[in-house]
């Protein structure tokens, strides 16, 4: 593949890893060249990390992408890694052409979320990140969908556990403690496409709505019988919303 090819970069969401995009992307257009990250901590790069900030992971992902030559990309972010997508793009607006936040937002945790971080914190220190993973995963499906996926709600529990303890823990706080960043979309430069799940308990619906407002340019799709996690519950709407998205962002269609 030419190293001139639009370029898709995929974020993973919280003790997640770069294999949650595996069957998502392998349909996509060939005329794309997509790259997968495991952000610091997660995956297996889990070496020496001091910072699990989301400005952080947006230097780690500046410097990946700098290493690859790649100047500018169409980011597809899961959850948190929209977070991190979002402090990548108010540091370096020039390197992002698009911007998917799939179950993300802007906004800064409320106060009742960072006391349930706080409580989930203390679950991992006391219990372990396995016992955490057995009640994190299933909520996070549409009740519909819960026992319906269990492939990929095993896949999902199986990374989960696999992630470091420090690495849980030291995300939790930075999720907690990260600011509100509604000002990106309000001045962004790029598309944003907005991914929701009407029955998402991480980021409800009520909370992002407004968000569609923000952006100069914006497009959303919103999913009944989806929770967080779109990518395994509406693979092919999502999937298809993303590749449409990516012609409107380079200029395909």
């Amino acid at each position: 593949m030419s190293t001139s090819s639009p370029v898709i970069l995929f974020l993973h969401g919280f003790a997640e890893s770069r294999e949650v995009w595996t069957e998502f992307t392998r349909e996509f257009p060939d005329q794309y060249r997509l790259l997968t990250l495991n952000l610091p901590g997660h995956g297996t790069n889990v070496h020496d990390i001091r910072d699990y900030s989301m400005e952080a992971q947006a230097r780690y992902v500046a410097g990946q992408l700098r290493q690859k030559n790649v100047p500018q990309v169409l980011l597809v972010c899961h959850s948190m890694g929209g977070y991190v997508a979002l402090a990548f793009a108010e540091r370096y607006p020039e390197m992002v052409a698009g911007l998917v936040l799939f179950h993300s937002t802007a906004l800064p945790d409320t106060e009742e979320k960072k006391s349930n971080r706080d409580k989930n914190i203390d679950f991992v220190r006391r219990h372990g990140v396995a016992r955490f993973m057995e009640s994190f995963i299933r909520p996070l499906f549409a009740p519909a969908n819960r026992e319906r996926l269990l492939e990929p709600r095993q896949l999902l529990e199986d990374i989960g556990r696999s992630t470091p303890e420090a690495t849980v823990v030291g995300m939790l706080e930075a999720m907690k403690n990260r600011p509100d960043r509604t000002h990106v979309l309000r001045e962004a430069a790029f598309p944003v496409l907005f991914i929701a799940g009407k029955d998402d308990v991480a980021v409800p619906i009520d909370s992002l709505l407004p968000q569609l407002l923000l952006p100069s340019q914006s497009h959303a799709l919103l999913l009944d019988t989806v929770g967080h996690l779109g990518y395994f519950e509406e693979p092919e709407l999502t999937r298809r919303a993303v590749v449409d998205f990516a012609g409107v962002v380079f200029g395909e269609v």
